[in-house]
């Protein structure tokens, strides 16, 4: 049984172990392997995450997390920085409960999308987001905010080709 919660100041110690769980999926793309050994988000940045009230936590029958949602209020979009799931509790259903969790913040709020960038053929990235009604922003849709994202991810080795910018409008 997993409960959706949003996350306490208590919870940020355990997300980037369950960052590096999740990053362990991508062993089995062989161009991607190196992403499971990559660097996970700061305790630090959690913390200001969950300050914020932008991040929602997967809780087990303990209330230990099992996975996690980040992402904050850019304008009238909150943007998914990260979605995580342990990989021992990977397609349970837990990634689709934490954004729809997400999802139905961001109605509430009355914000106008949501917004994310991620690789456009691995099946847990793209492929799971257009099933909730996402779209691939194309060139001129892509406005300057998602356009230095994607670029700085180029920076960290992640091919331009191979990433996206994605968005559900809310409106």
């Amino acid at each position: 049984m997993i409960t959706i919660r949003p996350a306490r100041a208590n919870d940020a110690e355990a997300l980037p172990a369950i960052e590096q769980s999740a990053g362990l999926a991508f062993r089995a793309i062989p161009e991607l392997a190196w992403l499971a050994d990559g660097d996970n988000v700061s305790v630090e940045r959690h913390y200001a995450l969950i300050a914020a009230g932008g991040c929602w936590i997967a809780a087990d029958e303990e209330d230990r997390p099992a996975g996690f949602l980040s992402a904050g209020i850019e304008g009238d979009t909150l943007h998914v920085w990260e979605l995580d799931v342990r990989l021992d509790r990977q397609s349970q259903g837990i990634g689709r409960a934490l954004l729809e969790r997400a999802v139905a913040d961001a109605r509430r709020r009355g914000l106008a999308a949501v917004t994310l960038t991620t690789f456009r053929t691995v099946p847990w990235n793209a492929p799971f987001y257009r099933k909730f009604g996402f779209r691939v922003l194309e060139d001129a849709e892509i406005d300057g905010r998602l356009a230095s994202l994607l670029s700085d991810e180029a920076g960290h080795g992640m091919a331009l080709d191979q990433r996206c910018a994605m968005q559900l409008d809310l409106r």
